[in-house]
């Protein structure tokens, strides 16, 4: 699959922040609540984690809140614990896909210019191949 074109991030982020995505729903909230598929491989009370749709590594996973929130920018000195947590999670799951011993890559995106697409926020967890620095 190929990336989305920069002005269609940025289409993406200004529908966001015009609150046009609201009648279509968050993808993420959806897949936490189990409305729509994704292949997940962990969930608990706090957070879910699936594969990602369009891998960018043997092993690309999202670590998500279950708890709707749209990015880092929001206030979250009271999820310090979840976000926290999100970190615990993510090493976990790269040790039970074998991704541990030789290294992976968590990433947060954080509006259309750092790549984020779905405004609900995310882990990625990528491994399984050398990953270059720097990134994109």
């Amino acid at each position: 699959m190929t990336m989305l074109p920069f002005s269609i991030k940025k289409l993406f982020f200004y529908a966001y922040k015009k609150g046009l995505m609201k009648m279509f729903g968050c993808v993420f909230c959806q897949v936490a609540a189990h409305e729509s598929p994704a292949e997940i491989v962990y969930e608990d009370e706090h957070c879910v984690v699936f594969k990602d749709i369009n891998p960018k590594a043997p092993v690309h996973l999202l670590a998500v809140p279950r708890r709707h929130i749209s990015s880092l920018n929001e206030d979250l000195e009271a999820d310090e614990k979840l976000l926290g947590h999100l970190l615990t999670v993510a090493g976990r799951v790269a040790k039970q896909h074998g991704i541990d011993g030789t290294g992976y890559r968590t990433v947060i995106n954080t509006n259309a210019e750092a790549g984020q697409t779905v405004f609900h926020l995310h882990l990625h967890i990528l491994g399984g191949r050398i990953l270059r620095w720097p990134p994109g």
